[in-house]
């Protein structure tokens, strides 16, 4: 299998070596960036990146920033890292669309399963079938969703959580087995990590946003009457 390649921006050497050494020793192929721009240009010039390893403060060009530039143009899965604990913060990264967030201090043997775990998501090597109900259809292989025929622009998690609602119709789910599930890791925070993709969700789905019903005080279940 082809080595995955990963963008690790931060202008901190000392970080970027550490998560460098972590991802190479896992098999990954690293490229670094020590700002924004830096990283912007990389991305653009070099086209093969899988994933993004990104710091918020920065010089030159924010996290937040960079992540907007390149929403632009790519879907392409970016986990933010920042020294900051506040939930504004986390809830800014995941309205622009960042996919996971990471703050500092954090272990570098948890960050790489989460590059991976996303990376095996994102890589759509299995399950190439389509998954079609309600008039949505999913193409998991080429990662596309379409309602009633019209292609649906969603960000890689947005993506992943529909995927997971549709695979488990007319089941309860908790927001614990969702995170475990769709973010693949132990989330030690509230619901509003879910609770704001689902908001995200419901509003590209339109009318077909109501087929996820919440569950009150447990999380949420996708039905579709047919």
């Amino acid at each position: 299998m082809e080595t995955c390649k990963i963008l690790v921006v931060d202008d901190e050497s000392r970080m970027r070596k550490l998560v460098k050494d972590f991802l190479t020793k896992s098999g990954f192929t690293v490229v670094e960036a020590a700002d924004g721009v830096e990283a912007v240009d990389i991305f653009f010039e070099k086209k093969d990146i899988d994933l993004i390893i990104l710091d918020v403060m920065m010089p030159r060009m924010d996290g937040w920033q960079v992540v907007k530039e390149i929403r632009q143009y790519s879907k392409v899965p970016i986990i933010m890292l920042t020294a900051k604990g506040e939930e504004r913060d986390e809830l800014n990264g995941f309205e622009l669309g960042v996919d996971e967030y990471i703050s500092k201090p954090f272990s570098p043997k948890i960050l790489v399963a989460r590059v991976e775990a996303i990376l095996r998501r994102s890589g759509a090597k299995t399950g190439g079938d389509i998954l079609s109900m309600g008039g949505i259809e999913i193409d998991k292989m080429a990662h596309q969703v379409k309602i009633d025929g019209q292609p649906l622009e969603l960000s890689f998690k947005e993506f992943e959580l529909l995927s997971y609602f549709m695979e488990n119709r007319g089941i309860a789910l908790s927001r614990e087995k969702i995170l475990n599930n769709v973010w693949n890791y132990d989330y030690f925070g509230d619901a509003r990590t879910i609770d704001t993709h689902v908001k995200k969700l419901r509003s590209k789905l339109g009318d077909k946003g109501d087929y996820i019903k919440t569950i009150w005080g447990m999380g949420y279940k996708f039905e579709v009457e047919e």
